[in-house]
């Protein structure tokens, strides 16, 4: 699992993002950092290793529902080219289906 470890001192939080056994404890051994999370900058300030995080999520590994926001939020979309989108890379439109009227006869 990818989730978040707290470093920081009492009321001064700062966190690792580690890659940890998921029943292991919050600030238990991990297997690999990450990348950081300050929130108490401004804006909060955010350093993650993407690839490495594609590599565990590809192995298997989860993220938490907050690291999927920091990277929802600070991690960059993928470029978008200026190329006409082929007939292999369109996903097939998906047709809703029109709820049935009874007619009276």
């Amino acid at each position: 699992m990818i989730r978040l470890a707290r470093v920081g001192a009492r009321k001064q939080p700062h966190y690792r993002v580690v890659v940890i056994e998921k029943d292991r404890a919050r600030n238990g051994r991990s297997v690999e950092v990450v990348g950081t999370y300050n929130p108490r900058t401004n804006p909060a300030s955010v350093e993650l290793k993407t690839d490495r995080i594609t590599y565990w999520t590809g192995n298997g590994a989860q993220l938490s529902e907050t690291v999927g926001k920091l990277l929802a939020k600070y991690v960059p979309k993928a470029p978008v080219s200026d190329e006409p989108p082929t007939p292999e890379t369109v996903a097939p439109e998906t047709v809703a289906a029109e709820p049935e009227t009874a007619v009276a006869a």
